[in-house]
């Protein structure tokens, strides 16, 4: 395996720049924005972003979309709870890993109808969202979610190591994988390459369904961790917590670079990205912005990333 690098971007670092201007900003209508127990609840809200995202970039880089994740979140955390909240040790024991797994099957399913059966991403993903969500109102009745969230999520999700926040060391973890598959193996390499010219690389002999495949499973092991940490963080499932992740997990992504379209994209602006949405969304919250004014600035965020992917394809054909 050749030897690889971490490196920053100009997108990424314009990012990173944002971010600093969203915090002095905040700190000019609100002095806590700039104090350590802030900035650390900051990081531990941004780590279920961030670790979202990391899954979600994996797909985008293949010019791919996966509009499944705000069920597979909820689907994971309901499970999770469900078992965990039983009277057998057995199935107490396997809570984490059936919301883990429910997660993967998802992602293998999303993968196997997009690479075999050619489906378009965007639409199979909905529909499967649509039958996640029909599928837990028919598990709780509509109700909300009885269960008890193992331990161990609750400390990843709360807890604290040496006052760091366990959440924010559990997304450096995730990171540093990320990070790794992306730019020092041949499976991070062939997802780039499938989103630049999918048909190119098929010619060259690499099984290009299994890497689809692979990143969509991946992406479902992600939200499912995700749903399982967001249990741990309310100390409870609810029907549609993974619903207002959607929109900032895809402008998280897109924002730091990653062009939606595929094949470009750097794991450093997909974090940096998560940072920005966080804060963003902080500052918004400080200054009573409405829901309605969120989900605005979303929508402007992709479409204006649309928007300038567009101009850097037209610019490097002409």
């Amino acid at each position: 395996m050749r030897g690889w690098r971490f490196t920053v971007d100009a997108p990424t670092l314009i990012v990173f720049v944002g971010c600093v201007v969203l915090l002095l900003g905040g700190a000019s209508v609100s002095p806590n924005f700039l104090t350590t127990t802030y900035l650390l609840q900051q990081l531990q809200i941004a780590s279920f972003l961030g670790i979202l995202a990391a899954g979600a970039m994996l797909v985008i880089v293949l010019g791919q979309i996966d509009l499944s994740l705000p069920w597979t979140i909820t689907g994971a955390a309901i499970i999770t709870t469900s078992l965990g909240g039983t009277d057998y040790a057995l199935l107490q024991a396997v809570a984490i890993p059936a919301g883990l797994g429910f997660g993967a099957l998802i992602g293998l399913i999303n993968g196997i109808m997009v690479a075999r059966l050619r489906i378009p991403s965007m639409v199979w993903t909905l529909a499967m969202n649509a039958m996640l969500l029909g599928g837990a109102v028919f598990w709780t009745g509509g109700h909300k979610p009885r269960g008890q969230v193992p331990r161990v999520t609750t400390s990843l999700a709360l807890g604290h190591t040496l006052s760091v926040p366990n959440a924010f060391l559990t997304w450096l973890a995730v990171s540093a994988f990320a990070l790794w598959l992306l730019r020092g193996t041949a499976f991070g390499r062939f997802l780039y390459a499938i989103g630049n010219n999918e048909k190119a690389v098929f010619l060259a002999g690499v099984r290009v369904s299994r890497v689809v495949i692979g990143a969509f499973v991946l992406a479902g092991l992600a939200s499912a961790f995700v749903g399982e940490l967001l249990a741990g963080y309310a100390n409870q499932a609810y029907q549609g917590m993974g619903t207002p992740y959607l929109m900032p997990t895809v402008a998280a992504v897109v924002i730091g670079g990653t062009s939606i379209l595929g094949g470009r994209g750097s794991y450093a602006g997909t974090f940096a990205g998560a940072l920005f949405i966080t804060l963003l969304l902080s500052v918004l919250s400080v200054l009573q912005m409405p829901e309605a004014v969120r989900q605005i600035l979303f929508g402007a965020i992709i479409l204006v990333m649309l928007v300038v992917d567009g101009l850097r394809r037209r610019r490097g054909t002409a």
